[in-house]
């Protein structure tokens, strides 16, 4: 009998697969198109043809956050890259921890471009099936991950963790039949289970699950809660880019009727700030306890409306609130922040002041969020301090 000896990488890459054990990633130093550094970790226990996979992290952790995941994928024979958004991580660019609200959002307009770097990268590595890619990202990197399928559509398959995207990426959703989405979110993360709703409502593609659980935390932390939860990713990757058969998630359900998820989906049609506004006022009439006029929800409304450049409608569903709630300082706020953005700057002013005559005794507010809401209604009054009212 003739003996094959090997290679010492190639013995070890076949222990590791054929025991299980996690697989390293490999530390890969990229290049933005401005020359910034873009630390990430490439994870793949084989050069043997198999699908690629792109994790994008939540805006309070670092690529490390799915370092357990993608040392499970690259046992299966999934090719894995991982990266840090610059000022995250190992990566280049002033620390996100050290820039103004205004600064993080001009620097979120270089990530599309830098997760092209880290897509193209994925895409030329050896052994990656280009015709079965897929995509995850929790948090902030859920808008990330979908607005890379809308680019590219080699994406596949996307996982989605305690986020939301804006409208553009909802109504590519709606129109994307052939790319299925494994949706998970828990209840005490705030409203990520109705955003996670949302998405799975905007969803064309029959095969999306929903995966929602009582507890867990945000984005990557639920893994420690949900240990089941990476198989299922696992299994979902498996069944969607390599065709195997696998069970639902043990949580999957499907989604039942809920108004406020109603509201959510109209907000993205044509008029639907305007009418989201009249049911509000129409409900605070009838039923000033109903869910859908929790504080935090019709804020949340009030901001997709901005975000949908529906100043007026914001400015009505803002309204709703400080109706509801006229001693909430953040609801003042956020309603100079809606006639600011309507134009209306003397009334965003006044609203601006009235947020900072009230924050101090707002004992509705844990102190971080007061001194939020210090800092945003004080930005408002020097915006507007020199500047000419709008005639």
């Amino acid at each position: 009998m003739k003996r094959v000896l090997l290679s010492p990488a190639l013995f070890l890459a076949l222990v590791l697969r054929a025991s299980g054990a996690p697989t390293a990633g490999q530390l890969v130093n990229l290049k933005a198109s401005d020359g910034t550094k873009l630390a990430a970790s490439y994870y793949s226990s084989s050069d043997q043809p198999g699908p690629g996979i792109l994790l994008l992290h939540q805006c309070n952790r670092d690529r490390s956050s799915w370092n357990g995941l993608a040392s499970d994928l690259a046992a299966k024979g999934f090719h894995v890259l991982t990266m840090d958004y610059r000022g995250y991580g190992d990566s280049g660019g002033t620390p996100y921890t050290k820039l103004t609200l205004p600064e993080l959002q001009e620097v979120g307009k270089k990530w599309p471009g830098d997760v092209d770097v880290a897509f193209a990268y994925l895409m030329s590595q050896p052994g990656v099936r280009k015709d079965a890619i897929g995509a995850g990202g929790a948090s902030c990197g859920v808008n990330q991950s979908i607005q890379l399928a809308r680019r590219h559509p080699d994406v596949k398959s996307l996982v989605l963790l305690s986020g939301n995207t804006n409208r553009d990426g909802r109504q590519f959703l709606r129109s994307a039949k052939t790319l299925p989405l494994l949706l998970s979110a828990a209840d005490d993360d705030g409203g990520a289970v109705e955003l996670m709703g949302w998405l799975d409502a905007c969803s064309a593609n029959p095969a999306t699950r929903f995966v929602q659980f009582a507890k867990g935390g945000h984005g990557t932390e639920m893994f420690k809660a949900h240990p089941d939860l990476p198989g299922d990713i696992v299994a979902w990757y498996q069944a969607t880019l390599e065709g195997k058969p696998a069970p639902a998630p043990a949580g999957a359900r499907t989604q039942s009727d809920n108004p406020r998820i109603r509201l959510l989906v109209m907000m993205d049609d044509p008029g639907g700030p305007a009418r989201a506004a009249e049911i509000l006022a129409k409900e605070q009439k009838k039923n000033p306890g109903a869910p859908v006029l929790e504080r935090g929800f019709v804020n949340q409304l009030g901001y997709v409306a901005i975000q949908a450049q529906d100043p007026r409608g914001a400015v009505a569903i803002m309204q709703v609130n400080v109706d509801g709630h006229p001693t909430s300082s953040n609801a003042w706020d956020s309603l100079g922040d809606a006639l600011l953005a309507y134009g209306q700057r003397e009334k965003a002013k006044a609203a601006a002041q009235k947020a900072l005559s009230l924050v101090d005794s707002d004992s509705a507010e844990t102190e971080e969020q007061r001194k939020l809401i210090r800092d945003s209604a004080q930005q408002k009054l020097d915006q507007l301090k020199d500047a000419p009212a709008k005639k």
